[in-house]
């Protein structure tokens, strides 16, 4: 069989190389694809909660009309599905890697369009990923988005401290073929037209903090799944950071896949505006429940 002769002679396996080969037929197919810019506004919008400046719709990102927030939105901070076959429910997160790419530049497009000249885009991604041969998520994602448009500023490393429990390391031993895996993730600093912010603005970041956190390597621990019924949530840590490092008081923040709402939390506790997009509804009522129960915690202390 020729996959089987095939497979020998590249040493790898049968469902690698077929991999290999689709992946190779949908660049060519999708790289035909485009949508135009009316596309990404057809969606009624479906806002479930709009309370303590921030706002959240039950929507599909890619297709919500956000027309009145062209051109509007100070920064987005957000963690899109990382393609690893996680179950989210309502994503397909385990999409061979070209149509993730093609994913990965349909929702960076929208996002230029509603980030002013001088909007930022923290984005929380993996440095890499192994399934069905490794692939430089990283790389791949960057230069997407500055084909795209956006500029580059900096990359935060993540450390999450989370010492791998692996049992295989490739070739144990030898040089042959060893497997390395970095225990961390990447936080890419983007912006549209100006990096320095063309109006003046409130600061509230400390002066401890301001020195802490332009190093850009961050150490703090991931969240509980179980704690925040979501297979994935990001610690409130890292929009927290990003939101006092990166906005002024009132700014407009953006997460397109709010998922449990933990860039909603952050946003109400630094006295900033959101706007949330969630597709899954199990998901928006997470985090109208959590922000709901911070504000009865604040008591009056809302910005």
């Amino acid at each position: 069989m020729l996959l089987e002769r095939l497979s020998k002679q590249e040493q790898k396996s049968i469902n690698l190389l077929v991999n290999e080969i689709l992946e190779e037929y949908l660049k060519k197919v999708l790289k035909k694809i485009d949508i135009s810019e009316e596309d990404f506004f057809i969606e009624k919008p479906k806002r479930v909660f709009d309370k303590f400046g921030i706002q959240i719709f039950q929507n599909d990102f890619l297709k919500v009309d956000l027309s009145d927030y062209k051109n509007q939105v100070d920064l987005v901070i957000t963690s899109p599905p990382y393609n690893l076959s996680v179950n989210y429910g309502s994503i397909d997160d385990a999409l061979h890697y070209e149509e993730y790419l093609k994913f990965t530049e349909l929702w960076l497009k929208k996002t230029y369009l509603l980030l002013k000249d001088d909007g930022r885009l923290c984005l929380n991604i993996p440095l890499d990923k192994n399934k069905n041969g490794q692939k430089p998520v990283y790389a791949d994602v960057v230069k997407i988005a500055m084909d795209i448009g956006f500029k580059y500023q900096s990359t935060i490393v993540w450390n999450e401290q989370n010492i791998s429990r692996r049992t295989a390391w490739g070739s144990w031993l030898s040089a042959s073929a060893p497997y390395v895996i970095a225990p961390v993730e990447m936080i890419v600093v983007l912006y549209k037209n100006s990096w320095k912010k063309l109006k003046k603005g409130e600061s509230t970041i400390e002066k401890e903090e301001f020195i802490k956190w332009t190093n850009g390597v961050w150490s703090f621990s991931g969240e509980s799944k179980k704690k925040i019924g979501h297979p994935a949530p990001f610690p409130i840590e890292l929009p927290r950071r990003c939101i006092r490092l990166f906005s002024y008081k009132e700014d407009l923040i953006m997460d397109p896949f709010l998922g449990s709402g933990t860039t909603a939390v952050a946003g109400l506790l630094e006295g900033r505006q959101v706007i949330g997009v969630e597709i899954n509804p199990d998901y928006v009522d997470i985090a109208i429940r959590r922000i709901k129960e911070l504000a009865t915690s604040l008591k009056g202390k809302l910005f």
